[in-house]
């Protein structure tokens, strides 16, 4: 290879590299902390609720994301666990008011079907390994009437 063509791409290898690392977020920036690591102090746990995604909604479909700040979602339960750093936990689910709840420890979409058309809500209860309820958040939504099929 010519030594022209090679500082050419050498040059733009390098460009390439340093627009990149400057625009890239790391992997902290994204998922947080290591969970191998300790943390010091660390910072209360909160809960972020989305409303229901709009296209399974119309279908009468209900998803729900979710996510938590410090604290991470897994299934692991009991006085032991209340130890561990990062904070570990999960979320409890009562829809419209029902005496009993569901808990999740997945940290996945939440999926309810089979709601009858009209007004619902949604309390999402981030929770730590002994359910002690730390935040709560409740979704308003309305489930649409369907077309009945011909």
């Amino acid at each position: 290879m010519p030594a022209a063509l090679q500082h050419i791409l050498a040059t733009l290898a390098a460009t390439l590299m340093v627009n990149g690392a400057a625009s890239a977020q790391t992997a902290r920036d994204i998922r947080g902390p290591s969970p191998l690591v300790a943390i010091e102090n660390e910072p209360a746990p909160k809960l972020i609720v989305d409303p229901p995604l709009p296209e399974p909604l119309a279908l009468g479909h209900v998803f729900i994301q979710y996510r938590s700040e410090n604290l991470r979602i897994v299934p692991v339960f009991g006085k032991g666990a209340l130890q561990v750093s990062p904070r570990i936990g999960h979320v409890h689910i009562t829809v419209d008011d029902a005496p009993w709840h569901f808990v999740d420890a997945s940290g996945e979409t939440i999926i309810l079907v089979g709601l009858v058309p009209g007004p619902h809500h949604v309390l999402v209860e981030l929770a730590d390994p002994t359910h002690h309820v730390i935040d709560r958040q409740t979704v308003r939504f309305l489930v649409p009437e369907q077309p009945s099929a011909q």
